[in-house]
């Protein structure tokens, strides 16, 4: 099977100018999640090599998701705005435009909103491109490459942006990545990218800019491919050429449950809010909240015997992706009645997973992806 052949940007189903996506579009060949589950964790396969077919959201689901965004809208058109005023100020006003890099996929919706905010609110040109990390496998140079020697971008103001920091995988991987990257680059005199992430919610403490160190339900973080233009989760395997930006898969089936750009529109009504008391997390507060995260995995692990770390999913959007793709073992919440918290306890529920209730979690909530056997694995 081979890719399908793109040398441009994919929009999914986002308005042109809020996205394009770096990505290559290839065919599909699904697994069940217990199949994939198995493929894992034998090391028959890494995690970015298979996809599964994902379910449009139930109604009592979307339910939830609907009444998240008018919990929600205001408070998240805040950040983003805080946001996109604290790069402004740093980078500067200009007429080169601000290129926000969002990590596909949980970062595109946020990245979309800064470049609204960035445009239509700071006076600021912006670009939002949405490219490939892999845990293990690292950023999509092909991506990159694209972006500095084809497009041309000003590498000076390129922002790297996630929705979420959870226990800072992503922001490590991006991080030792980029410095290979850059150092390979200054070898032959090219441009080079500044590292800088910035992110809504940073439970983790690890990214540059954060707007808040909550763990609440940003609601594009509960659901998957329809709040991510129709586009899955990137995938790398024999399908995607030496060369070629990252794969996906388009789920054109779930068209009539888009909620793409309906989100983004119903966030960017509320960008034009005062925004009073606009100061960031500081770096005291994410250090306090880097250790708060460790010494929590630390007790999860001692605590319900997890050999994996990368078992432990902590924070609610984690934990939600765990529900939606993985096989879970347990679900960990703080406060079994919080309203953040009712769509993983319908999904707990749906799933007969167990739900533990763990009320000094520095976080909402944390899933454990089910460690198979030696006979479920064979």
């Amino acid at each position: 099977m081979t890719a399908l052949a793109t040398i441009s940007p994919l929009h999914g189903s986002y308005q042109p100018a809020d996205c394009q996506f770096l990505l290559t579009p290839i065919e599909a060949e699904y697994l069940s999640i217990e199949e994939k589950e198995r493929r894992i964790q034998t090391g028959q396969a890494h995690y970015s090599e298979m996809i599964h077919r994902e379910e449009a959201p139930s109604p009592r689901y979307l339910a939830l998701f609907e009444t998240l965004c008018d919990r929600y809208a205001p408070r998240l058109a805040r950040e983003v705005r805080q946001l996109a005023h604290q790069l402004v100020t740093d980078l500067g006003y200009s007429a080169s435009p601000i290129t926000m890099v969002s990590l596909v996929r949980a970062g595109t919706p946020a990245g979309a909103l800064l470049r609204r905010a960035l445009v239509d609110h700071e006076d600021q040109a912006c670009h939002h491109y949405s490219v490939s990390i892999i845990r293990d496998r690292g950023i999509d140079t092909a991506a990159l490459d694209y972006l500095l020697d084809q497009v041309g971008v000003d590498a000076g103001r390129i922002v790297f942006v996630d929705a979420w920091t959870a226990k800072g995988v992503i922001t490590r991987e991006l991080r030792s990545d980029m410095s290979r990257y850059n150092t390979a680059r200054r070898a032959i005199n090219k441009s080079t990218i500044p590292t800088r992430l910035a992110v809504i919610s940073d439970i983790g403490g690890t990214a540059d800019y954060a707007a808040t160190c909550d763990d609440y339900a940003i609601p594009s973080g509960i659901l998957n491919a329809t709040v991510s233009g129709l586009v899955s989760r990137s995938v790398l395997n024999h399908q995607v050429p030496a060369g070629a930006f990252h794969g996906c898969v388009i789920y054109s089936n779930l068209a009539e449950h888009d909620q793409t750009q309906a989100f983004i529109e119903r966030i960017a009504q509320h960008l034009g809010q005062p925004s009073a008391g606009t100061d960031l997390p500081s770096k005291e507060v994410l250090t306090r909240q880097r250790l708060l995260m460790q010494e929590m995995l630390d007790k999860i692990q001692q605590d319900y015997s997890v050999d994996d770390i990368n078992h432990i999913k902590p924070g609610i959007a984690e934990a939600t992706r765990v529900m939606l793709r993985r096989v879970p073992a347990l679900l960990m919440v703080s406060d079994i009645n919080h309203p953040d918290v009712e769509h993983l306890m319908l999904l707990a529920a749906e799933k007969s997973v167990r739900v533990d209730v763990c009320p000094d979690m520095p976080f909402h909530a944390c899933s454990l992806i089910k460690a198979l056997t030696h006979t479920e694995t064979h």
